[in-house]
């Protein structure tokens, strides 16, 4: 059953009415609900604020990695562990083909469902999944593979044993070793883009994100009580954070905002899909215009751009 949220109430009782109305064979009617549905997606996703963009990049029925996988990625063969403690299962990592280009994915992926929400950790990653992303990532260097990432994560798993492991380590060195990696990188936010958790798989010569996706240094909640120790200020705290993609593409955060369908990827996903694959081959053939030393060199020059620095 779909889920909606609360702004999406009349959607809900239209798409109640058109089941009903098809149930009882009243063709005139669907045709009238219809219209009235598109009308209502219409007005509803055009007018949301910063707090509604980020309830739709959590929504229960946005897209996952996994998603974009079966619907992009052609001879799809996974990929498992770190080669070091285990295979953290919140970071999914998979060789094929995208639009005819030979590519390695590899994004983080939440799960539906009790079962495969705590299997897949909430996508939380442990340090050995940032391990196992670095591990593939050295692999698509050695036979010059270009690398999509696909982001989606509330943030890095903040439990003790992950602590104990070296959490904070595995984000920092993945953070060097991507941005010196050889080989082309794509990074894109499919829908919660949550700190360093983000940021691990987040480093790229191209770097997008999805028109209701979100992406920042700490969650609102988080943000709401640090600063009012009131975790009820969330939407104040959304709209000071500025996390909307069109927002840090204002700010020069960020490459691109891919156009989502105007009913959200959770409502359209083959839509979605199609809008993010097109993105990924359209990159792909630029970046594959740049010899690697320019790959690095903009990369490089790309980062330094990012604030200040002294010496």
């Amino acid at each position: 059953m779909p889920s909606y949220l609360d702004f999406e109430k009349n959607i809900k009782q239209l798409d109640d009415d058109i089941i009903n109305a098809k149930i009882k064979g009243d063709d005139a009617a669907v045709a009238i609900l219809s219209k009235s549905l598109q009308k209502e997606i219409s007005k509803t996703y055009k007018s949301l604020d910063e707090f509604g963009r980020l309830a739709l990049a959590r929504h229960p029925d946005r897209p996952y990695t996994l998603d974009y996988v079966r619907a992009l990625v052609n001879e799809p063969k996974e990929i498992h562990g770190d080669r070091a403690f285990k295979d953290d299962t919140s970071i999914v990592c998979f060789l094929g083909y995208i639009g005819g280009h030979k590519v390695i994915v590899i994004g983080e992926q939440k799960g539906r469902g009790t079962k495969y929400k705590i299997m897949r950790n909430f996508g939380m990653p442990h340090p050995e999944g940032y391990r196992k992303a670095l591990r593939v990532a050295r692999l698509a260097e050695k036979f010059e593979i270009p690398i999509i990432f696909l982001v989606d994560t509330p943030g890095a798993y903040p439990g003790i044993g992950a602590e104990e492991r070296g959490q904070s380590e595995a984000i920092a060195r993945n953070l060097a070793e991507l941005a010196t990696l050889k080989t082309r990188t794509i990074s894109i936010v499919i829908g919660e883009g949550g700190s360093g958790g983000a940021l691990a798989i987040g480093v790229a010569d191209r770097f997008a994100m999805l028109k209701n996706s979100v992406f920042s240094v700490i969650s609102p909640e988080g943000c709401a009580a640090i600063l009012w120790n009131d975790p009820s200020k969330v939407q104040s705290a959304t709209k000071a954070m500025q996390i909307t993609a069109d927002e840090l593409k204002t700010q020069g955060l960020i490459d691109t905002v891919i156009d989502e369908p105007e009913a959200g990827a959770h409502r359209d996903k083959e839509g979605a899909a199609k809008l993010v694959g097109a993105y990924i081959v359209n990159e792909l053939t630029d970046l594959a215009r740049l010899s690697i030393d320019d790959i690095l060199e903009h990369r490089m020059n790309k980062i330094l751009s990012k604030g200040s620095y002294s010496q």
